[in-house]
């Protein structure tokens, strides 16, 4: 017994010394730039070409012809890793100027890059390249090859060879080795205007997503939204280790262009962290890891020490141990921490095994980034369940099955999905849950599954309204879930409504109420703020849940690209129908009329209330609840101004939305 708690005490100690070693090399790179006259962690930006610090800014090119510049950040990215197949993850947020100083005429444009390291000087100098490289060099295959780029481009001048026939002149597009762009835009800008523009540029290892969120500007002044995102894996076209930055340049006319801000943040690409090349920042920081390893040695000595005076005491715990299963780089006191009370229970990998005929194809209810739910029958409890398996290279894998065990094993409510058991063994996280015989609602408002009458639909909206009041308000923390959709919302055998995949969301105090994050959850759903400012909140999943209870109402999708030009973003298309006092137009034909007209009226109200783009002007859920069950009149909406093109341009009118019991602003919770 002695021996056996030593070597417990030993692997203790080794999982404490791993997590030690590998938590600083989480984030890879992170740094915030609101001023570029100041250095940040002795990490400067490198200015090449005409690029120049002008105050507090990044002046990438003068107003003149023929120039060309660059900012990049000192220290190389490492993107992917070889041995471990693992790719990182990255947000770049940053805002710029491009400026003709009210000339008719200019070009060329401005883009953020990743590149092989060192990347060549244009030789010889055009605007088409964008300050990265010539048309001369991209006519050299050999040239390419050796010096390899993926780009976002804001482009201010439609060159014949490059840019798609009869494009706008501003276009946004991402480019893979090549000027001409894999996925372009029209960027709505007003170039001869001294304006700032917003943009954001994420890059997600585990969907191979490059999302790029970036603002323009409406004829009216207005500041819009757009979107553009590309299905790539960057270890097909970049090296392992990558510089990354800003180019611009002029032509035969020109423009100014400015980089204002500009933070940054990457994961590693695996937990192992690799040897960076010999610098004087490298030399600075090796007495920091030694005394980080000597504490954990002095550490881990002292607490062998401490677990074996307390044995005795311990003995007991330990004798009900069994075989202790593989884990992946848990510390073994997870599984106490997650036996505890009466919320979910641990499964054994062999029951699984069996219950799902090894995973069988056959068995298989869906699949997503996260990867497969199977359907299984647990002769331990006779019952069929849905066993979500989470796929072995998922990057974000551990955490979202940590929080799924933590947070909604602790959740009691009727229309929550409940979490059953977990289990972490032979290299595989896996996550049982009571079987929705009817799957989820996008399946059946999207994809033919059944025909949800009206009386269903409603009784679904407000099931969803009130599972997520208990998030927001009724338990002891407030529990932001950040990706309410209809796929995750589920249908049991009589059509209610249970919210399910925890995989995302937080825990924050119920007087906080917010928490700035990574940006996570599905476009379409997000709302404008969170887009840009990655701070969760209740009004960002109120915003979702407006989103959902349009798509119950309407039977469309957030965005219907082969819908008429008009209607191709279902928020903009129901708040004109809004402003234009014919709502019911918006109704799900396939409903032939048959809908109570008070309800439906109520319904879509609430959605837009909820689905507001100011998020000043949107109710807590419990406001949308009261008017959903008639106990207050509906709310008096100002339409906000629209601009049709993308999901989420839409931009509040301040001035905004009353009830007649109380000012929206006023949140109850």
């Amino acid at each position: 017994m002695v021996f056996q708690a030593l070597k417990l005490c030993i692997i203790y100690l080794l999982i404490s010394i791993f997590l030690l070693l590998i938590n600083p090399c989480a984030t890879q790179i992170f740094f915030n730039y609101t001023d570029f006259s100041q250095t940040i962690n002795n990490k400067p930006i490198i200015q090449t070409g005409n690029a120049t610090i002008s105050g507090s800014v990044i002046q990438l090119t003068p107003d003149e012809v023929d120039n060309w510049g660059r900012a990049i950040y000192s220290e190389q990215m490492h993107l992917w890793d070889e041995k471990s197949e693992k790719v990182a993850s990255f947000t770049s947020n940053f805002s710029f100027i491009i400026n003709s100083q009210g000339k008719d005429r200019y070009s060329d444009g401005i883009m953020f890059f990743l590149s092989t390291p060192n990347y060549p000087v244009p030789s010889p100098t055009d605007g088409a390249g964008l300050g990265l490289l010539s048309r001369n060099q991209m006519g050299q295959p050999i040239f390419l090859a050796a010096n390899k780029f993926v780009a976002v481009e804001f482009d201010t001048f439609p060159n014949e060879e490059f840019d798609p026939l009869n494009s706008v002149r501003e276009h946004v597009g991402i480019n893979i080795n090549n000027l001409k762009s894999q996925t372009s835009t029209p960027w709505y800008c007003t170039i001869k205007e001294n304006r700032t523009y917003s943009a954001s540029i994420n890059y997600d290892s585990s969907t191979q997503n490059l999302s790029v969120t970036f603002t323009g500007f409406n004829y009216d002044n207005t500041i819009i939204q757009q979107h553009l995102s590309l299905v790539i894996n960057l270890t097909d076209h970049l090296p392992e280790s990558v510089e990354f930055g800003f180019s611009a340049s002029t032509g035969l006319i020109s423009e100014l262009h400015i980089l204002s801000t500009w933070s940054f943040e990457s994961t590693a690409p695996s937990t192992i962290q690799q040897s960076p090349a010999p610098s004087v920042e490298k030399s600075k920081d090796e007495p920091k890891t030694k005394l980080v390893v000597g504490l954990s040695l002095g550490a881990s000595i002292l607490s062998i020490g401490l677990v074996l005076v307390c044995f005795v005491y311990r003995k007991k715990c330990c004798e009900g141990k069994g075989q202790k299963e593989e884990e992946l780089g848990f510390d073994l006191s997870m599984d106490d921490e997650f036996e505890r009370g009466v919320g979910p229970k641990k499964f054994s990998y062999d029951e699984l095994v069996s219950a799902t005929s090894n995973f069988a194809e056959e068995n298989k209810l869906g699949q997503g980034g996260f990867g497969g739910v199977y359907k299984g029958y647990l002769r331990v409890i006779n019952s069929y369940v849905a066993i979500k398996r989470v796929s072995k290279g998922f990057e974000q894998g551990i955490k979202e099955y940590i929080s799924e065990v933590r947070i909604i094993g602790q959740l009691r409510h009727r229309n929550l999905v409940q979490l059953i058991g977990w289990c972490h063994e032979k290299n595989d996280l896996l996550l049982i849950y009571e079987f929705m015989s009817n799957g989820s609602l996008d399946l059946h408002l999207f994809k033919g599954k059944s025909l949800l009458t009206w009386v269903e639909r409603y009784n679904i909206a407000r099931g969803l309204a009130s599972a997520l009041q208990y998030l927001h308000e009724e338990w002891e923390q407030c529990v932001l879930h950040r990706d309410i959709k209809s796929s995750n919302i589920l249908l049991d055998s009589n059509l209610n409504a249970k919210l399910g995949d925890f995989g995302l969301a937080r825990l924050v105090d119920h007087v906080k109420g917010s928490q700035t994050t990574a940006l996570a959850g599905t476009m379409g759903y997000m709302a404008p703020e969170y887009v840009f400012s990655g701070r969760a909140s209740k009004e960002t999943d109120v915003y979702s849940f407006g989103i959902v209870i349009l798509e119950i109402a309407c039977g469309r999708k957030p965005a219907e690209p082969y819908a008429k030009q008009d209607e191709i973003v279902m928020l903009e298309w129901v708040w004109e129908l809004y402003g234009a006092r014919n709502l019911l137009k918006a109704v799900d034909p396939r409903l032939g009329g048959d809908f109570d007209e008070p309800q439906m009226e109520r319904l879509m109200a609430v959605g837009l209330w909820c689905a507001h783009p100011d998020y000043n002007a949107r109710p807590s859920i419990r406001k949308a609840i009261h008017v959903l069950d008639f106990e207050v009149t509906l709310p008096i909406l100002t339409p906000p101004i629209i601009v049709s093109t993308s999901p989420t341009r839409i931009v509040g009118n301040h001035d905004t939305s009353t009830s007649s019991t109380s000012k929206s602003r006023n949140h109850d919770a």
